[in-house]
């Protein structure tokens, strides 16, 4: 296949709203990038990470040699958890303006940059609160310059103009779309994912897929997310398989990542709808839980009952994965078993039970998903009408 003439260690620009560098030492642009930073005058930023993995990974060593180099001050917060919560981002823009701050840089996967983008609404908005923010009780039309350096290939966070953070106390999980948080700068260096773990590897590429799936079955689909979504299915299936038997295959990572990046395109393109809007209770209720596995035990439900109204997009879209599939809406039980399979064949067996959820929670659920702030928005998008009954039934199936 073609993608073995393509040289990994070459950097390649990809322009999408975000300019993006990937390719394997693709982390030394922060450089260029730091001393573009310097030149407008941005000198004091607030790095936004998580505990470790931007240590772990060495890329806060080369950040910190670019920034030192560029006479670029900085303070840290590094508290930032999986599904980041409000708390968290409002005690890091407190530290940005404090500090003075007038630039961003995140360094990690959804999460941390998710909080990123956050923070830098609420430095352009200091009189406002993430609570604020994530409840819509304003629309923020500016942020402060943000760089994202990025160490998963899942989200697509780094090229779009979406982030998620937690209201605990309420247990929503809503999402925020602008085009003030469109990253100036990204960073997508396969190099920096090698020490993914083996289920982390999957959640994060899991996330990807259902990306596409949604994008491309969307009342806002289009030729491009359908092309996007296709190219990304046959990516994952053929490198996933590869990056989990050989975490250090550079070549597998490049073309998830790959696939991650084209995938957060298709979805800023084309929506999400029913994975997502019913993930976003299960984790909002389960912190603990991986974003990636709660997607992965509704995806096989949702395909099922949206495939009678998408089939003929499904069957071509997941054909890597699915071979065989004519579209037809008597297909459905076959996409269902089918995916739970494919899931299981990688490593993913999960249930909703399996994580403790019954059928006891499935109201609770529901409402989360239609009281939960945004989470309307994506409900309308799905291809077929979003009632109480379609998404309790999508909650009982995977159980």
């Amino acid at each position: 296949m073609w993608e073995e003439r393509i040289n990994i260690n070459e950097i390649t620009e990809i322009r999408a709203k975000t300019s993006v560098f990937l390719g394997v030492g693709a982390i030394n642009k922060i450089n260029d990038i730091a001393s573009i930073l310097a030149s407008k005058d941005y000198k004091r930023v607030v790095v936004v990470t998580g505990k470790s993995s931007h240590i772990k990974t060495g890329a806060w060593d080369v950040v910190k040699k670019a920034l030192d180099n560029n006479n670029i001050q900085y303070v840290i917060y590094s508290k930032i958890t999986p599904n980041p919560t409000v708390d968290q981002v409002d005690e890091a823009t407190r530290m940005a303006l404090d500090f003075g701050a007038n630039a961003v840089i995140a360094i990690g996967g959804g999460s941390p940059i998710d909080a990123a983008k956050s923070v830098a609404i609420l430095m352009a908005y200091p009189d406002k609160n993430c609570r604020d923010l994530y409840e819509y009780k304003f629309a923020p039309e500016k942020a402060a310059p943000l760089v994202a350096i990025n160490l998963t290939h899942g989200t697509g966070t780094e090229v779009d103009r979406f982030a998620v953070v937690t209201i605990p106390e309420k247990e929503f999980k809503p999402a925020i779309a602008y085009d003030c948080i469109y990253p100036m700068y990204s960073i997508d260096d396969p190099a920096l994912m090698t020490g993914l773990p083996s289920e982390q590897t999957l959640y994060v590429t899991v996330d990807a897929l259902n990306h596409v799936v949604e994008a491309c079955t969307t009342k806002a689909a289009n030729a491009f997310s359908i092309l996007t979504a296709k190219e990304t299915v046959r990516l994952i299936a053929k490198y996933l398989p590869e990056a989990v038997k050989n975490p250090n295959d550079l070549r597998a990572r490049y073309y998830l990542l790959y696939a991650s990046l084209i995938a957060g395109i298709s979805f800023d393109n084309g929506l999400l709808h029913y994975t997502h809007a019913l993930e976003h209770p299960l984790s909002a209720v389960k912190p603990e839980l991986a974003h990636g596995l709660g997607l992965s035990m509704l995806l096989p439900a949702v395909v099922k009952h949206i495939y009678p109204a998408s089939g003929e997009i499904l069957a071509d879209v997941l054909s890597p994965i699915l071979p065989g599939l004519k579209g037809t809406p008597d297909e459905a039980q076959k996409a269902f078993d089918g995916l739970r399979s494919w899931l299981a064949g990688i490593g993913i067996k999960s249930t909703l039970k399996d994580e403790g959820f019954t059928e006891n929670d499935v109201d609770k659920l529901t409402d989360l998903a239609f009281e939960t702030p945004s989470l309307g928005l994506l409900l309308s998008m799905a291809p077929v009408e979003a009632t109480r009954e379609m998404v309790s039934s999508i909650y009982r199936d995977s159980i």
